[in-house]
């Protein structure tokens, strides 16, 4: 017997986001772009907060007289979270890696045309007329047992 998926609100989120992505990005080659973009917009992001809490960690031991009050945030926090970045960082470097290998594959437009397929059924427009006609006619039928007539 299959699980439902969950319906909690983040895997809700999650499950739209994922359809949306498939949508809009359904050969292999756009989601070869798309996860690179997103791999390094995301160590953009981390690298530059990074640079930016080492940057205040060290304005702050250079400056040891400097009120508490003034920190939003506190030095171990900050030492904590760099130590997480560190992290991110090398895990973000070797999903490059592997996405480099990744990039090598190529397909020619017949088996993209088969990507574009797929993705339509995984993850059909919501607002698709046809699919609107059905939800309707679901949410209508007698038989469905959460509906009280």
């Amino acid at each position: 017997m299959t699980e439902e998926p969950c319906q909690c609100s983040d895997c809700q989120r999650f499950y739209k986001e994922h359809d949306r992505l498939i949508r809009e990005f359904p050969t292999f080659k756009q989601q070869q772009e798309l996860n690179w973009a997103s791999i390094q917009s995301f160590r953009t992001l981390c690298s530059k907060v990074t640079n930016e809490l080492q940057r205040e960690l060290s304005e702050r031991e250079s400056n040891e007289d400097s009120n508490l009050d003034d920190k939003h945030i506190s030095d171990a926090e900050i030492t904590e979270a760099l130590d997480e970045l560190e992290s991110v960082n090398a895990y973000l470097y070797s999903i490059e890696a592997l996405m480099e290998r990744i990039f090598d594959t190529k397909f020619p437009n017949n088996i993209e045309s088969k990507f574009k397929e797929i993705a339509n059924e995984l993850a059909p427009d919501p607002l698709n007329i046809d699919r609107l006609i059905l939800n309707r006619l679901f949410h209508q039928t007698p038989d469905f047992p959460d509906k009280k007539y």
